[in-house]
């Protein structure tokens, strides 16, 4: 039977970069951080690379804007882990700390001739079009594309990790998240809000335009796992009617009244058995295979409305 296997974050072309020879050369800093850090940080490359594609952006531009991705939280390394890894909403002061990532490794990234390139990724994925974002609360066309690309990017993982999902299944709730920081803000008070904030409360804190490409890769990949689903999901009908024709054999094996006819059924029964499977043990696991038949096809299902629910969604 084949095994099923189905990556959150598989729809990417960065092999076809060859961007894994490129890190070993730039990124060493990755391998210091925690592992929910790393992680997170390859798989906001990952959503980048998709964005950059979906975008039509030049191959050099998708190169460079990955690799600014995957370096984005690297100033998270001189973040004190009791701030880092704290698992309740942060202080004030604690948020302050939290914050300073951004300019920590803008200038780690400075200092290695190696990384400088790729500084714009560490500084600019927290700012927001709005003027609300950090650490110097740029604006609109003030903050470069790729900034403007990987915050989407930043935003959708770190919903996505902290709900923990391991399926499509819900996402339609992060993107709504998402959705709504393309949209300008209610209530600005002068009182607590800055003039040039206030002119530019019109904007939301997302560019739009990249978080309608976000939801298209997100429906491509939500297809990619019904595919994945589907034919993990044949695999097991394939090994279910395998196993059935085994289960008729040995019917006709245990009713047999001589032995010369139960063990010519008994061969026959033992022709349909792969590896791991026994006379003993064979009906238990085609039972097995039934029942995650009925499970995935119950997911593809629910896959399916997922994508009908997301195509509802209105920027």
């Amino acid at each position: 039977m084949k095994i099923e296997n189905f990556d959150f974050y598989d729809r990417t072309s960065l092999k076809s970069y060859n961007l894994d020879k490129t890190m070993q050369d730039q990124l060493n800093a990755l391998s210091q951080l925690d592992v929910f850090t790393r992680k997170h940080c390859e798989n906001v490359a990952a959503i980048t690379c998709r964005l950059c594609e979906y975008l039509h952006c030049s191959k050099g531009f998708t190169e460079y804007c990955t690799i600014c991705a995957y370096l984005h939280d690297i100033g998270k390394l001189f973040i004190p882990p009791a701030i880092l890894q704290k698992p309740s909403k942060l202080t004030d002061e604690e948020y302050e700390v939290m914050k300073t990532h951004t300019t920590i490794g803008y200038q780690m990234c400075m200092k290695d001739e190696r990384l400088r390139p790729y500084a714009a990724g560490a500084l600019y994925h927290h700012e927001a079009l709005n003027g609300t974002g950090y650490p110097t609360g740029l604006t609109k066309n003030d903050i470069p594309y790729e900034g403007q690309i990987i915050r989407v990017a930043d935003e959708y993982d770190a919903i996505v990790s902290k709900r923990q999902y391991k399926t499509h299944v819900g996402i339609t709730d992060t993107l709504k998240i998402i959705i709504d920081n393309t949209k300008p803000l209610e209530d600005v008070k002068k009182s607590d809000a800055m003039n040039e904030i206030i002119m530019n409360a019109k904007s939301g804190k997302d560019n739009p335009v990249i978080v309608k490409t976000l939801i298209k890769v997100v429906i491509d990949d939500i297809n990619y796992e019904i595919f994945c689903t589907q034919e993990y999901v044949d695999s097991l009908k394939d090994d279910i009617k395998r196993l059935e024709k085994a289960e008729k054999y040995y019917e006709k094996m245990k009713s047999s009244k001589n032995k010369s006819k139960e063990d010519y059924y008994y061969q026959y029964a033992m022709m349909y058995l792969e590896k791991g499977e026994d006379i003993n043990n064979f009906i238990q696991i085609k039972e097995e295979y039934k029942k995650a038949y009925s499970t995935r096809k119950e997911r593809i299902d629910t896959l399916y409305d997922e994508i009908k629910k997301i195509k509802k969604l209105k920027l």
